[in-house]
């Protein structure tokens, strides 16, 4: 299995950090060092090699470094089982991205199809308890690593729905305007199910068997509203039904947007809503590492992986558990916390990073052993 890995990151100007460039090779990536040093800073670059705005979902403006304000630019050498990728992205003062794969510029989307990315970040631990946006927002990030044509058909729904919503909002009533949003909508909204349900599947089956410490998560796709019509002609035509109780409440009422993405505790039958924090955060760890195991089944190498002070939350027999499966799949984790110790038990497996600050401006140095 060829290895999915990051061999060459260079950042110039991007949040504190002036200038880094790091080598690494296909290991584990420990990165460590005090607090608001830029160590999240860091991984969250990385993440931007895939499609989307990131793990912060951060403006192009919120990224670059003050006080310059010069814009920002992450050079990246990616190497896969397809092989070797050069990716340029770059900001100019603040500009929209742009993005350059092997000398040329290409969409955000087209990244899906050469950079496999998961992370796991502090903020993402109150997914089972937060408004249904965040977690299906986490779902696509899972349903977009199996199949990268998720972007494009999401953003095709997005566009189609906020123009209906727009004549909603005033009161047209004519159905000749609406027919062909509402059949765009179908088209993609019948996509976005099939692909989220696909990615479902593969969780399940990647899970199944699987010898892990990290428990099991029985994971379901529900709605927020009446249950959402499967296929494209019965979505089209619940648009099309629903267009008057669309018209009162100004928004359109049905869709894979009202979707919502349930969570059990398999071993224990509890809903993830009512588990312990202990237990959210391993349902969170164990879908990571299942959507890692899929992908290196379905696609020939496991994915890149970010995973934000997860040392931090995890006892030593937890830690040490993690580190295995993480070298087992062979996986390049990138993972920060505060110290060294953290990271003891990868021993040789991992290559270790230190990230200090000096006067608002982070470093990055390798460390030897």
């Amino acid at each position: 299995m060829t290895a999915l890995c990051l061999e060459r990151l260079a950042l110039s100007h991007f949040r504190s950090h002036r200038r880094a460039v790091v080598d690494t090779d296909a290991r584990p990536v420990a990165i460590y060092g005090p607090n608001g040093a830029g160590k999240t800073n860091l991984i969250e670059a990385i993440s931007m090699l895939s499609p989307g705005r990131g793990m912060r979902r951060a403006s192009a403006q919120e990224m670059t470094r003050r006080p310059e304000a010069l814009g920002w630019k992450i050079s990246a050498l990616l190497r896969g089982p397809d092989g070797t990728h050069e990716i340029d992205i770059r900001s100019e003062a603040g500009g929209a991205r742009q993005v350059e794969i092997d000398g040329k510029q290409a969409p955000q989307t087209a990244l899906g199809r050469i950079a496999r990315v998961l992370w796991l970040i502090p903020s993402m631990d109150r997914l089972w308890i937060e408004s249904p946006e965040g977690r299906r927002r986490f779902l696509d990030r899972m349903t977009l690593s199996f199949f990268p044509d998720h972007a494009e058909v999401s953003l095709a729904y997005e566009k189609a729905m906020r123009e209906r919503n727009r004549l909603l909002k005033d009161q047209v009533r004519d159905a000749h305007w609406y027919a062909a949003l509402e059949g765009q909508m179908a088209q993609s909204g019948a996509a976005i199910q099939f692909n989220r349900q696909a990615a479902l599947d593969r969780l399940a089956r990647a899970q199944e068997g699987a010898e892990t410490q990290f428990p099991a998560a029985e994971l379901a796709l529900v709605s927020t509203e009446a249950e959402i019509p499967d296929g494209v002609d019965d979505l089209r035509s619940a648009l099309a039904e629903g267009r008057f109780r669309d018209m009162a409440a100004g928004r359109t009422l049905t869709g894979p947007h009202r979707a919502d993405l349930h969570g059990v505790f398999a071993a224990k039958g509890v809903p993830a809503s009512d588990c312990s924090t202990g237990e959210q955060k391993a349902l969170l760890i164990s879908l990571i590492l299942a959507n890692a195991r899929a992908l290196a089944s379905e696609v020939g190498a496991p994915p890149i992986l970010l995973l934000d002070e997860v040392a931090a939350h995890l006892d030593a027999g937890r830690r040490a558990a993690l580190y295995d499966e993480i070298c087992a799949l062979g996986a390049q984790a990138w993972m920060t916390g505060t110290g060294p110790e953290l990271f003891e038990e990868l021993g040789a497996r991992a290559q270790r990073l230190l990230v200090r600050d000096e006067a608002g401006q982070s470093f990055v140095e390798k460390q030897s052993g």
